[in-house]
C-alpha cells in the first residue's frame, strides 16, 4: 500500500519535470552568457545543469504549494475586482 497520496505523487512528478526543464534551459542560457559557446560548452552546461537541478527539485517541492496558495489568493482578489466592477 502506498503511503503517499496520489495528489502528493502528482506534485512530486510535476516538480521533477518542471525543475528539470527549467534547470536545463536556465543553465544553458546562463552558461552561454558567462562563457560563450566553444568545444567545452556542453560539459560546462551539463555540470551547471546537474547542480541547478539538484537545487531546484527540492526547492520546487517546497515552494510549489506556497506558489499555488499565492496564485489562488491573487486570482481570487482579481476575480472579485472584475466581478465587482461588472455589477455597478
Amino acid at each position: 500500500m502506498h503511503r503517499l497520496k496520489p495528489a502528493r505523487i502528482r506534485q512530486l512528478v510535476f516538480g521533477f519535470y518542471m525543475s528539470g526543464m527549467m534547470s536545463l534551459l536556465m543553465s544553458g542560457v546562463i552558461t552561454f552568457i558567462n562563457t560563450g559557446i566553444d568545444s567545452g560548452f556542453p560539459g560546462r552546461w551539463l555540470a551547471a545543469f546537474l547542480v541547478a537541478w539538484g537545487v531546484a527539485f527540492p526547492l520546487v517541492t517546497v515552494i510549489a504549494p506556497v506558489a499555488a496558495k499565492l496564485t489562488a489568493l491573487s486570482t481570487r482578489k482579481l476575480n472579485d475586482e472584475v466581478e465587482g466592477g461588472n455589477q455597478g
